[in-house]
């Protein structure tokens, strides 16, 4: 659990991955791959494209917000009465990535979505990650 300044809570998770950035950037920014680790969607890398994140529990509003390619890209999750944002922060090393995912915005009587959210990234991420052993 982290505060921000705003007064709000965020989720962190952030590792460092054997994979290179172009690669990781092609599981965050391809819909087909998206969709693999994260939910359907109909996402497209560019500043201020609408897109919906849908899954069997409902669907996530989001925009995009800023794209740095192979470095960082964010994006709006709005969904029922949460307004939040997600953003990957992508950082090369020797042997690999930083893969870092912050969503901030969750309001202080919002425990329950940020605890989901504590328990979901890591395994989205776990995912992606399987499916990035399996990338050409």
């Amino acid at each position: 659990m982290t505060d921000t300044d705003a007064g709000t809570l965020a989720v962190v998770v952030e590792r460092e991955v054997a994979f290179p950035p172009e690669k990781i950037w092609r599981a965050l920014t391809q819909p087909q791959l998206i969709e693999e680790w994260l939910m359907k969607n109909e996402f497209r890398p560019v500043t201020g494209h609408r897109f919906d994140l849908s899954a069997d529990w409902g669907i996530v509003n989001c925009e995009v917000r800023t794209v740095e390619t192979h470095r960082t890209l964010s994006y709006s999750w709005n969904t029922k009465d949460l307004r939040s944002v997600v953003t990957w922060t992508l950082t090369p090393t020797e042997t690999g990535t930083i893969l870092r995912m912050e969503q901030h915005g969750f309001q202080q009587h919002q425990l329950a979505y940020h605890r989901g959210a504590m328990a979901a990234w890591p395994r989205f991420i776990d995912t992606m990650e399987a499916l990035l052993a399996k990338l050409e």
